[in-house]
């Protein structure tokens, strides 16, 4: 997993609450496990003119010019700022999976669903719940000035803003430990390899039976 330090990027406004995981990444694209190439359907549902299937050729199909992510000011943003309850819906962890395949390094928001909030952890991206007047006054500064981009300090737990303005965000110690050093849950169980082959060693020691004879 892709350590999370710090990170400064382009900020796209999305503008609407209750925003669902089928909405992110809608189910017809839910056939693969591999997490691999979901970007290209993020918002799907608003992003094309079409209805969009798997095998598609995405470069082909017409682009909604109002949609945020379709406008020149935002491409390449890397940060999303989202309103309450942001990844509502169902469970499928291929929502942080697009969102992250799109280029987005962090999600900022007054509130998340909790699936959705527990899945951006372990797969590396930052879900930042910020009161409503900031995000208010952030959506309003992200209109008013192109080009507008945040900086967000994880060891310091700040989201700064281009005049120097900080955000204190707070996160779970463990959460920010495994996003800093870019520990997934597997790679939490590797750090005590040594661990786990002594008690191995120790229990074929102690219980020789319970391995098969060749």
């Amino acid at each position: 997993m892709q350590a999370f330090t710090t990170h400064e990027g382009l900020v796209a406004p999305l503008d609407r609450e209750n925003v669902d995981t089928d909405l992110i990444i809608p189910k017809q694209f839910l056939k693969s496990i591999k997490r691999t190439g979901f970007g290209p359907n993020l918002f799907d549902e608003l992003r094309y003119l079409d209805h969009g299937e798997p095998g598609m050729d995405n470069s082909r199909r017409p682009l909604n010019p109002d949609f945020v992510l379709n406008q020149d000011r935002y491409q390449g943003a890397s940060v999303l700022l989202a309103r309450k309850n942001f990844g509502c819906g169902s469970s499928r962890e291929h929502a942080p999976w697009a969102l992250m395949q799109y280029g987005f390094r962090a999600i900022i928001a007054p509130s998340f669903a909790d699936i959705f909030f527990n899945n951006s952890f372990k797969n590396g991206l930052l879900p930042i719940v910020l009161n409503e007047l900031d995000i208010a006054r952030l959506f309003d500064e992200v209109k008013a000035f192109p080009g507008y981009k945040l900086r967000i300090d994880l060891a310091e737990q700040r989201v700064i803003t281009p005049e120097g303005r900080e955000l204190p965000f707070t996160i779970d110690a463990s959460r920010k430990h495994s996003l800093l050093n870019g520990l997934d849950e597997i790679g939490l169980t590797l750090q005590k390899a040594d661990m786990i082959r002594q008690y191995e060693a120790e229990r074929l020691a102690r219980h020789p039976w319970l391995v098969g004879q060749p």
